[in-house]
């Protein structure tokens, strides 16, 4: 188990810093012990076997994650280009069903990638978050990521 855990975070470092580098092949000297720092701390954060990754959870939640980025990048251009900016900034407070731990962590990551969001502070099962327009449908949108966070850990809601 421990070689195949090894093998997979091995490849999907690899990948991840091969798209950073650009595909450049002179970056790879840094980049093999970048990755081996990774797998290496990886397997210290979370031990293999101690909950797995659904690869089609990990296919949907990438998706979705891509289409939520464009659409938020838009809808904060929007924002920007125009003459008087409508904004109605807020720290909300959403609850969270996802248990503490890693997913709970990657909800309040994610939602700090996505256009708009900021995750501020995660407390027991309360996730705060400074928003640019609360007018907008947030506690749905941070409902739809958890689910997809929590197919790809396999958690039942």
């Amino acid at each position: 188990m421990l070689t195949r855990a090894v093998v997979l975070r091995g490849l999907g470092f690899a990948l991840i810093w091969w798209a950073l580098a650009e595909g450049r092949s002179d970056s790879w000297g840094l980049g093999l012990a970048t990755v081996a720092v990774a797998v290496a701390t990886s397997l210290v954060l979370s031990p293999p076997g101690r909950g797995r990754f659904s690869l089609p959870g990990v296919l949907a939640f990438a998706g979705f994650f891509l289409v939520q980025s464009v659409r938020g990048g838009v809808l904060v251009a929007r924002q920007a280009l125009r003459r008087r900016p409508d904004l109605a900034p807020a720290l909300i407070q959403l609850p969270t069903t996802l248990p503490p731990g890693p997913a709970t962590v990657l909800l309040a990551n994610t939602l700090n990638l996505l256009p708009g969001t900021v995750a501020l502070d995660i407390e027991g099962k309360t996730l705060r978050v400074h928003v640019l327009d609360s007018r907008l449908p947030i506690a749905e949108e941070v409902a739809a990521v958890e689910t997809r966070i929590a197919r790809m850990f396999g958690i039942s809601p």
